[in-house]
Formats: C-alpha cells, structure tokens, sequence
C-alpha cells in the first residue's frame, strides 16, 4: 500500500466516525468507543458474545438495564438483592457469584472500555466460562437448572458441529 492509499483510508474512518458520532450517537450511558472493528469477545461462540454485547450495550435480561416492556420492575440484582444488577456489579461484585469470580476472574477489577479485559484472549475465555457457570443474563426462566456447558457455547466456534444441537450435552427433561 502507498502513503498516500493509506493516509486516505484513516481519513475515510476517522470521517466516517465523526459523521456516525454527529448523526447517529450512541446513548449517554454507553461508555464503550465507537470502532469499525469487531470487538475481541465477538470470536466467542455466539451465544456468550451476544450475552456481552447485551450488557455492554446494557440492553439485556440483567435487572438494572432498561426493558420496555417492564417499565417498574425492581432493579436490585435476583441473587443478592443487594445493589442494582448492572453488568459492572454481576460481574465484579455480586457476592452470590463471587466463588466462580475468584475461580476464573482473579485479578479483574473493571470492565469498562480501558479494561484489559477488552484485549485479552485469557480474560475473555475466562469471562466467558463466568457468565456460562452463573447463568449471567440469560432470559430469567431460560433453563430451570443449568445444562452441563457444551465447548461450543464457550469458547470460539469449531469446525466441528454436534448432531443434537447446541444443547445435546444436556439432559433431557420437561420445561
């Protein structure tokens, strides 16, 4: 690439964010930058990256984020009753979650946009097994106990598939 495709294509970007941040801005409260890049977490498996980008966008089942169609509903976290359930508190402070914590987030003390937790593979597999192992904003009855973890709700997707679905590691039962 030539200096002069590549200066171009910087300005192209940094126009096209300003034009994105003037025209289409995010809401106040989401504190994440805006980019073109796919963020790391989106090489999860689909399933647990679509569970981050909710909280982050703070658009999911977690109790303190806005729901439309439960405009009175209580905001204090269902497993401690404690403080709002946002997704800085479930998972970094909740104390009914706070035996995975210390198994697999040791050391993480924020998640916001500055948080090695945006750039480390380690941290987002561990991440991932976190809200996996506490059921962290999934749909309030989505499972009435907690299937075995199949690899595939986990960690990055593999070429390999499972004939049963995406649930086959579970037992059979009655919803």
């Amino acid at each position: 690439m030539t200096n002069a495709y590549k200066a171009l294509k910087g300005r192209t970007i940094l126009l096209l964010l300003e034009e994105w941040r003037c025209h289409a801005p995010p809401p106040p409260y989401y504190t994440f930058p805006l980019s073109l890049t796919p963020h790391p977490f989106m090489g999860l498996g689909k399933f647990i990256a679509g569970r981050i980008h909710q909280m982050r966008a703070q658009k999911s089942y977690l109790t303190a984020h806005p729901s439309w169609s439960e405009v009175n509903k209580p905001k204090y976290c269902p497993r401690c009753g404690e403080e709002e359930e946002t997704f800085s508190y479930v998972i970094l402070c909740c104390q009914s979650t706070s035996y995975y914590r210390e198994c697999l987030l040791q050391g993480l003390s924020d998640v916001g946009p500055d948080s090695p937790l945006c750039t480390s593979k380690d941290l987002l597999l561990a991440l991932a097994a976190f809200i996996r192992a506490t059921a962290t904003n999934y749909p309030p009855d989505m499972f009435p106990s907690l299937p075995p973890s199949p690899a595939s709700m986990v960690f990055p997707s593999s070429p390999t598939s499972h004939p049963l679905g995406l649930f086959s590691s579970s037992p059979t039962q009655a919803i």
